[in-house]
């Protein structure tokens, strides 16, 4: 949550839609019921990489919304779950808020 703009996160297992850790959001937005539906994202995204036969991984899923940023990270080492944050557009860095998660994976963020 010390992302800039940063309005609700989560630790999610993409395998059963259950959040392992929360943080933020509220009444306006349940962190919770988003980080499940994004599971259904990295499951087709994934199912589509496999069907073009993509010898590759997934790094991140970008949402852009009206006002919003939705990230979508799964970690290297458990791809079956991933980071989701969704931030204010106006409040947000996008360049910023994708190498914080990246090195909140690998234990450096500032």
């Amino acid at each position: 949550m010390e992302i800039d703009g940063a309005v609700a996160a989560a630790l999610v297992d993409s395998e059963s839609g259950m959040t392992l850790a929360v943080a933020g959001g509220g009444p306006s937005f349940d962190i919770e019921v988003a980080a499940a539906a994004n599971t259904n994202v990295v499951q087709a995204k994934l199912k589509a990489m496999n069907a073009l036969r993509l010898a590759d991984e997934l790094e991140d899923i970008l949402i852009t919304l009206g006002k919003q940023y939705h990230i979508i990270r799964p970690l290297r080492r458990t791809p079956a779950v991933f980071y989701y944050l969704a931030c204010d557009r106006n409040k947000t860095n996008l360049a910023m808020a994708r190498r914080s998660l990246a090195e909140i994976e690998h234990g450096t963020a500032l």
